[in-house]
């Protein structure tokens, strides 16, 4: 399933959870590790001299090395030190170096802190060719990445069904089930007598969306899916369903577009990513650019 993976670290305790999660699924898998350090172009700037930079920046590496090498993980360990930003410098390794999963730590906050301190992770999810599995301080992975839960959210979209496929090939490598849903956005319907109107046209919809999905996964393989329609804004509906159900990981459809169209378009899966308390593999769509 997972032949190489990437772990890029900034030394903070996220990425040391990214770090541990990364060994458990490349034992599972038989893969490689890859660890990662690009250092931001400021800690060169504020640095008292470039001998401390240099040291502090081994210090990261090495923090990070030796998480994976207690899990009985020898990783190839690099800083790459380049005047580009990180997540070019972290997605042109990925695709140089035949990278098939990025696993990195971010931070489950909001407000101003998550901008600055969930920025590369972010973008990261938007441009990687390769999916993304995000974790941060409060993540619970299961022992040995087991993975026998795996939720999809599905729109029927595009993205979606690249998510799928790949929760789809996950769950017949762990041997794990699917658990697909459709979240029907309550905030999208006005009230009154048009709202129940509203409300039963985006079930229909989407009790399609799952029975193609359905259909999709089981002509492929003989994964069980577990199928439901739920109800509330999508981001909280996933992860209520999540926590409900004990779900080992979610995996998730993302656009690659910035701009105004990435806030419509992307921010459900970021706000999952932030706030689920489970790791989260974020898919890139074919739409993306």
């Amino acid at each position: 399933m997972y032949e190489r993976i990437l772990v890029p670290t900034d030394g903070s305790d996220a990425a040391l959870i990214a770090a541990e999660c990364a060994t458990a699924m490349a034992r599972r898998f038989g893969a490689v590790v890859d660890v990662v350090h690009v250092p931001d172009r400021r800690e060169r700037v504020f640095a008292p001299s470039e001998a401390e930079a240099d040291a502090a920046a081994e210090a990261v590496l090495t923090a990070t090395r030796d998480v994976v090498t207690a899990g009985g993980i020898e990783p190839n360990a690099v800083i790459i030190d380049e005047p580009d930003q990180v997540h070019e410098v972290l997605c042109r390794y990925a695709d140089e170096h035949d990278v098939d999963c990025i696993v990195m730590g971010t931070h489950g906050r909001t407000g101003f802190d998550r901008y600055v301190l969930g920025s590369v992770t972010e973008r990261m999810i938007r441009a990687a060719s390769v999916p993304v599995l995000t974790v941060h301080e409060d993540t619970m992975v299961p022992d040995g990445a087991s993975f026998e839960r795996l939720l999809v959210p599905t729109d029927g979209s595009e993205c979606a069904i690249r998510a799928t496929e790949h929760a789809t090939d996950l769950a017949e490598a762990v041997g794990g089930d699917l658990h697909a849903i459709n979240v029907v956005d309550t905030t999208v319907a006005p009230g009154g007598v048009e709202s129940g109107f509203i409300t039963g046209e985006l079930e229909a919809a989407g009790e399609q969306a799952l029975e193609t999905m359905q259909n999709h996964v089981q002509a492929g393989g003989s994964v069980t899916v577990h199928t439901s329609v739920v109800h509330g804004p999508p981001y909280r509906a996933i992860i209520d369903y999540a926590d409900e159900h004990d779900v080992d990981c979610i995996v998730m459809g993302t656009h690659g577009r910035t701009g105004l169209d990435r806030y419509l378009l992307g921010s459900v899966t970021e706000r999952v990513v932030r706030l689920a308390e489970v790791p989260v593999i974020s898919v890139r769509g074919p739409d993306s650019s």
